[in-house]
């Protein structure tokens, strides 16, 4: 198992850090004192970043009546959260390379990711966390798989092989990968959390996200499971493995309904995750 870990840790010190300004963006809004101020200080100081995250907030994604001109306008519309999660959304793409040795078709993993995003949002709202809150069940969607970004990154050999496993056994990658590996997505993905500083609700989603038991482990992590089903159910683009799960009593009882029953609760699914796409847009724009 010491071998096992001792590769994960090699494979994640590889992966490309965050710009310095994000890593002050993550540390700043964990500090329950940190003022707006500071926050669009350390922002304006990237001046690339700065139009990224301006050109987001006047995209179709947030809708917004009126351009938004600056990043103190930004922050004083959005919320100090929500400007956090887009910050952080931004640098996980433009971190990740465009394409991979191991075949993961990128194009198809963002398409499935941004679809566990964008529901893992709907089903928050749906259980009454407010607009500020639903951007961490968001930011917790997009990134859910970035393990599977790192194997097939440095560790390709292996996860080509847990990719053809899970095909030719009609099993989960998840499943394949922990027969091939002796560790999973999730596993790497949450050493990566923790690599990046990641808050540490978006930690636990990472790792938690296939491994929610009877359900009931936490509303994000719930919502994050459910989502995975509802994107892998309707076929949002691709990660791998194209099996999914019906949802457990507990996750069930939280919405008083089953996977078919929330997906038909999802009926501008298509529409929201067609204006997410802008997060990839500019994510991998340099």
């Amino acid at each position: 198992m010491q071998d096992v870990k001792k590769k994960l840790l090699t494979a994640v010190e590889k992966m490309p850090a965050f710009p310095k300004s994000v890593h002050q963006v993550l540390k700043l809004a964990s500090d329950i004192n940190c003022s707006q101020k500071e926050l669009v200080e350390v922002i304006k100081k990237d001046p690339v970043f700065t139009l990224k995250i301006l050109r987001l907030v006047n995209s179709a994604y947030f809708g917004l009546a009126r351009e938004i001109t600056s990043i103190n306008h930004a922050s004083v519309y959005l919320g100090l959260n929500t400007l956090k999660n887009v910050a952080l959304g931004l640098a996980a793409v433009g971190a990740i390379p465009k394409s991979n040795v191991a075949g993961l078709d990128m194009g198809a993993f963002w398409l499935h990711s941004l679809a566990v995003a964008t529901s893992t949002r709907m089903l928050g709202s749906m259980l009454g966390v407010s607009r500020d809150e639903a951007a961490d069940y968001f930011a917790a969607g997009l990134l859910h798989d970035i393990g599977k970004v790192v194997f097939a990154l440095y560790m390709p050999d292996e996860f080509q092989k847990a990719m053809g496993l899970a095909v030719e056994k009609n099993m989960s990658l998840y499943q394949a990968e922990g027969e091939v590996m002796g560790a999973t997505h999730a596993d790497i993905g949450a050493l990566l959390a923790e690599r990046w500083n990641l808050p540490s609700e978006l930690h636990e989603a990472i790792l938690d996200h296939h491994n929610v038991g009877d359900g009931g482990k936490s509303q994000l992590v719930d919502c994050v499971f459910a989502a995975n089903q509802v994107s892998k159910k309707l076929s949002f683009g691709a990660a791998g493995d194209f099996t999914f799960k019906p949802l457990p009593a507990a996750i069930e009882q939280r919405f008083s309904l089953d996977l078919d029953g929330l997906i038909k609760e999802l009926p501008t699914l298509d529409e929201e995750v067609e204006h997410a796409r802008v997060f990839i847009k500019l994510g991998e724009a340099s």
